[in-house]
């Protein structure tokens, strides 16, 4: 269960190099870079150019198990390949494999048409354009999202959108040109079939970016989040996805393959945490002698490897069942993970900004940046909750026939 196909193994070889040689040593530039542009909004210049060395060495596109778009990697494959990514916020992009953008090409591919994959799929696939997915509502507990009321209304050749949506990551940016839109086409059906999922041009006139929004008052540029409102947007009818009340079925069919990915450059995260918790302690020196010596912080080293380690072999179990029995056989895990691996790096993180003191809550550290992030994950993809009432009922149904 736990050796990569060769063809993983090779490319693990190889973005490892390419982390050590052009990532790592260009996150303060890139950070530089944001800050110092004109418009902190346009795509990084870092970026860009590290993306062209990452395409150049076949490291591109990754998560896509599809061979004629991505690189064919099994779940469990490309998860190992989807912690190293994640050790550093900048790098999942240059590598194309980057949410929201990841789950969109999933979407494209597996429900899209011909035409709106050679639209929008393909200029995405190339790292072209970017994307955003707005599903998440101000005005109800999208946590629930039959809850939604964006409204997306047939009028003859072409659908009318209206509704007010936020946190559609990726929509700030200058280069996202399209946006997945999930709304309301038939409040009177199976609550379930309710909803659709139709693809609407950043530049369609009606589309208006209201404001981006912060986490912890990081902003996230280039990327961002945004709140926006879809002001009578008028789009072709073929830009339905899959059909009319098929929106929760694609959601369905996108949240699994994500919530790995999301899960595993958690873990990277983690691990990162810990190696510069374990490097700061032989630095730094308290009360005449080396803050590797006191107990306290030797047992929060012990906990953060216990708790990365079960973390992984969860995700890793979850990412080899949906290879292997499917997604829904696997729906307790993938519950499961959503839970336990931001949890856990939210601990380990914790424990390292308490060993770094005032520099692991400073933009000097990316602690403080990564903690952050991590935090909005016990939301994004469906909140605790949510998990936790399906872990539940999956393992009550064993005992009566209400769940």
């Amino acid at each position: 269960m736990f050796e990569l196909s060769e063809k993983a193994d090779k490319l693990r070889d190889q973005l490892l190099a390419f982390m050590d040689e052009h990532i790592y040593p260009n996150e303060a530039r890139h950070q530089e870079a944001i800050a110092n542009a004109d418009n902190r909004w346009a795509p990084s210049p870092v970026v860009e150019e590290l993306k062209a060395k990452a395409r150049a060495q076949g490291l591109w596109n990754l998560f896509l198990p599809d061979s004629d778009y991505g690189a064919g990697l099994s779940n469990f494959d490309y998860a190992q390949l989807c912690e190293i990514m994640g050790r550093s916020h900048m790098a999942p992009e240059v590598f194309n494999c980057s949410a929201p953008d990841t789950g969109n090409m999933e979407t494209l591919a597996r429900y899209g048409s011909p035409e709106q994959q050679r639209q929008w799929l393909q200029p995405l696939l190339d790292g072209e354009i970017r994307s955003c997915f707005s599903m998440t509502e101000p005005d109800v507990a999208s946590s629930d999202a039959t809850n939604i009321g964006c409204q997306i209304r047939r009028e003859g050749d072409e659908y009318v959108i209206n509704g007010r949506k936020w946190w559609s990551s990726g929509a700030m940016t200058t280069n996202c040109r399209i946006a997945i839109v999930m709304g309301k086409t038939d409040p009177e059906a199976d609550k379930h079939k309710q909803q659709s999922m139709i693809l609407v041009p950043m530049d369609t006139p009606g589309v208006e970016i209201i404001r981006p929004l912060t986490v912890f008052g990081y902003d996230h540029a280039p990327h961002g989040h945004a709140e926006i409102h879809y002001n009578n947007v008028r789009v072709p009818a073929d830009n339905i996805l899959l059909g009319e009340g098929r929106g929760f079925e694609i959601a369905q069919g996108r949240l699994g393959p994500g919530r790995i990915h999301h899960c595993m450059r958690t873990i990277g995260v983690a691990e990162r945490a810990l190696e510069v918790l374990c490097q700061r302690i032989h630095e730094r020196e308290a009360f005449g002698q080396p803050l590797a010596m006191f107990d306290s912080i030797r047992k929060d080293i012990a906990r953060s490897r216990l708790d990365i380690e079960q973390a992984r072999l969860l995700t890793l179990k979850a990412a080899h069942m949906m290879d292997t029995v499917g997604n829904k056989v696997a729906r307790q895990e993938i519950a499961m993970i959503k839970v336990a691996a931001p949890r856990m790096a939210l601990e380990v993180l914790d424990r390292a900004i308490q060993a770094h003191g005032a520099l692991g809550v400073s933009q000097d550290s990316f602690l403080a940046a990564a903690w952050a992030n991590v935090r909005t994950l016990r939301l994004a993809d469906g909140p605790d909750e949510v998990h936790l009432d399906t872990i539940a009922k999956l393992e009550l149904r064993d005992y009566s026939k209400n769940y």
